[in-house]
C-alpha cells in the first residue's frame, strides 16, 4: 500500500490498522504543539485534508472550493448592512453549496426522469473532470460521475454555518483557518455527526483539555465502536444479510424475514459504531461532538425514534427546513405538510432514488399519524405494558421501512417484503440452525441495545474507573476477538455512500 497516495480500494477507514498508526502519528505531533492553538489547528487542518484525500482522492479540491466559497460569502455577509442583502447572500451561498451536492449526487436521477418523460437519450458526463482535463491536461475519466465521500455531510455543515451567520448566532468573527478546520475536521468529515458551527467554533477558542475520564471514555467508545462495526455489522452483513438482499427470490420467506431484522441491527451498529469512534477521536483532540444516537430501537413512537436516531441530521432538518417552513406555527394542516416536506428532503438527502423518497415520505406520514394520535399514545405510555406494545409496533414499522433503504431498488424491496410476509414458520428451525452464528449475533446485539440505560451507564463507568492495565487487558481481549471474526475484504461504513 502506498501511504501517501489515494487508492480507491484502500480508503483510510477506522477499522483498518493503518488508520490507528496514522492517528498515533497525528496525536504525537499534536501533543507537542497542543498549547499553541494556531499551530495545532493548522496541523489538524492539514491532516484532515490528507485524510479526505485518502478517502476520496482528488475530490479534496472540491472540499477546498466549498470551503473558500462558503467562507468568502460569509465575509461578504459581515460587510453588508441591510437584512435584504444578507438574505440574498445567504441564498447565494446555499445555492453554491447545493449545486455541487445536486450535481454529484442527483445528476443520474434527474437525467433518468428526463429521459423517461421526454424519450430523450441524454448520457451523463462528468463535466467537472472534463473541465479539469481541458484546463490542466489531466486525464480523469469523464464517463461516470463519482460521488465524493461525505459531500452530503460537509455541504449541510457549510449551509448551517451561513444560516447561523445570517441569524446572528455566531457573534465573533471567524478566521479562514477556523472555518476550514471546522468544515474539514477529519473524525466526522465523511459520515458525521453533522456538527453545527455554533457548537464547534466556540470550542476552537478554548484551551486544550483532556481529563483522565475523557481519555478513558474515548478508549471505551473506540472499543465499543469497533465491536459494533466489525463484530456485529460486518459479520452479519457478510454472513447473512447481503446474501438474502442480493437475491431474495432464491431464499425462503423466513430467510427474507430474518434478514430484515439483521439489516435493522446492521445499519444501527454500522452507523452508530462510526459515530462512537468519531466522537472518541475528536475527544482526544479536545473537541466534544454531539451525541448522534440514543438507543433508537427503544422508541415508543416514530417521533421518539427521530429524537433518538441520527440526531444531528434530525435536528438539522428541524432547524433549517421544518422551522423555516413554518413549523407548527401556522395551523395543523400546514404543520403536517411541513413534516412531510422535511422528511421527503431527509429521504432525498440519503440518495437519488425513488426508494429513499418513499422511505422518507413514509416516515413523514408516520410522523403526521403520531401527531394525530398523540393524546392516545400519551395515555398508553403511562403504563409499562403500553410502552412495550408501542415500542414493539414502532420497531417493526422502522424495520419494515429499512427494507426499502437497504434493497438495491424498489422492486427488490417489494420482493423482500412480499416473501417475508408469506414466511412459512414451519421452516424456522432449519433456517435458524443454518444461520445460528449470525442470528445469535443479531439477537445479542438487540438484547444489549434494549438494556436499561442504568446498566449501560454502569458498565461504561466501570470501564472508565478501572486502572489502565485492566483497560489494556480488556482491549487486548476485544481486539483478539475482532481479528478472529474480521473478514479479509474491506467493508466500508454504510453512510460513506451518503
Amino acid at each position: 500500500m502506498n501511504i501517501f497516495t489515494y487508492t480507491a480500494d484502500e480508503p483510510l477507514l477506522f477499522t483498518q490498522l493503518y488508520f490507528w498508526i496514522f492517528l498515533l502519528a497525528v496525536l504525537s505531533v499534536f501533543a507537542i504543539i497542543k498549547n499553541k492553538p494556531k499551530a495545532a489547528h493548522l496541523w489538524l487542518l492539514a491532516v484532515s485534508l490528507f485524510f479526505y484525500y485518502k478517502s476520496s482522492g482528488n475530490f479534496v479540491i472540491l472540499l477546498v472550493i466549498t470551503t473558500l466559497l462558503t467562507y468568502g460569502i460569509s465575509l461578504w455577509m459581515d460587510k453588508v448592512k441591510s437584512r435584504k442583502a444578507k438574505k440574498s447572500l445567504l441564498f447565494t451561498g446555499i445555492l453554491f453549496d447545493t449545486v455541487f451536492l445536486l450535481y454529484f449526487k442527483y445528476t443520474y436521477f434527474f437525467i433518468d426522469i428526463a429521459n423517461s418523460w421526454f424519450s430523450s437519450g441524454i448520457q451523463p458526463q462528468d463535466y467537472l473532470s472534463l473541465f479539469v482535463n481541458n484546463s490542466f491536461g489531466t486525464s480523469f475519466s469523464v464517463d461516470k460521475i463519482i460521488l465524493p465521500v461525505g459531500i452530503s455531510f460537509y455541504s449541510f455543515q457549510a449551509i448551517s454555518f451561513l444560516a447561523d451567520k445570517y441569524k446572528g448566532r455566531l457573534k465573533e468573527k471567524t478566521s479562514l483557518l477556523d472555518f476550514a478546520f471546522y468544515l474539514t475536521f477529519f473524525p466526522q468529515l465523511v459520515a458525521g455527526p453533522i456538527v453545527r458551527a455554533d457548537v464547534f467554533l466556540p470550542q476552537i477558542k478554548e484551551k486544550y483539555s483532556l481529563t483522565a475520564y475523557d481519555f478513558s471514555f474515548a478508549f471505551f467508545l473506540i472499543l465499543k465502536g469497533l465491536v459494533k462495526k466489525i463484530f456485529v455489522s460486518d459479520y452479519i452483513s457478510v454472513n447473512f444479510v447481503d446474501r438474502i438482499f442480493n437475491s431474495p427470490d432464491t431464499f425462503t420467506g423466513i430467510e427474507n424475514l430474518l434478514a430484515t431484522y439483521g439489516y435493522t441491527m446492521q445499519i444501527y451498529c454500522d452507523f452508530s459504531g462510526y459515530t462512537d469512534i468519531a466522537i472518541a477521536v475528536s475527544l482526544l483532540f479536545g473537541f466534544h461532538l454531539p451525541m448522534n444516537f440514543n438507543s433508537p430501537y427503544k422508541a415508543v413512537t416514530i417521533t421518539d425514534f427521530w429524537h433518538r436516531w441520527h440526531i444531528s441530521l434530525s435536528t438539522w432538518l428541524r432547524d433549517y427546513i421544518y422551522i423555516p417552513l413554518g413549523g407548527n406555527r401556522k395551523g395543523k394542516l400546514r404543520q403536517y405538510l411541513n413534516l412531510m416536506t422535511t422528511m421527503l428532503v431527509g429521504g432525498f438527502w440519503h440518495g437519488a432514488d425513488i426508494k429513499f423518497v418513499f422511505w422518507g415520505g413514509m416516515h413523514g406520514l408516520l410522523l403526521v399519524a403520531d401527531k394525530l394520535i398523540k393524546p392516545l399514545t400519551d395515555k398508553i405510555t403511562k403504563k409499562s405494558v403500553g410502552r412495550f406494545v408501542l415500542a414493539f409496533i414502532t420497531f417493526h414499522l422502522v424495520n419494515t421501512l429499512w427494507i426499502f433503504f437497504r434493497a438495491d431498488n424498489f422492486q427488490t424491496a417489494v420482493t423482500v417484503m412480499t416473501r417475508a410476509l408469506h414466511a412459512d414458520l414451519s421452516s424456522l428451525i432449519p433456517v435458524v440452525s443454518a444461520y445460528i452464528k449470525p442470528l445469535s449475533v443479531i439477537i445479542l446485539a438487540l438484547a444489549i441495545h434494549i438494556l436499561p440505560s442504568k446498566i449501560k451507564i454502569g458498565y461504561k463507568d466501570w470501564f472508565c474507573k478501572t486502572p489502565l492495565p485492566v483497560k489494556i487487558v480488556v482491549a487486548v481481549i476485544v481486539i483478539f476477538v475482532l481479528v478472529q471474526v474480521k473478514g479479509s475484504a474491506i467493508q466500508p461504513f454504510i453512510y460513506f455512500q451518503f
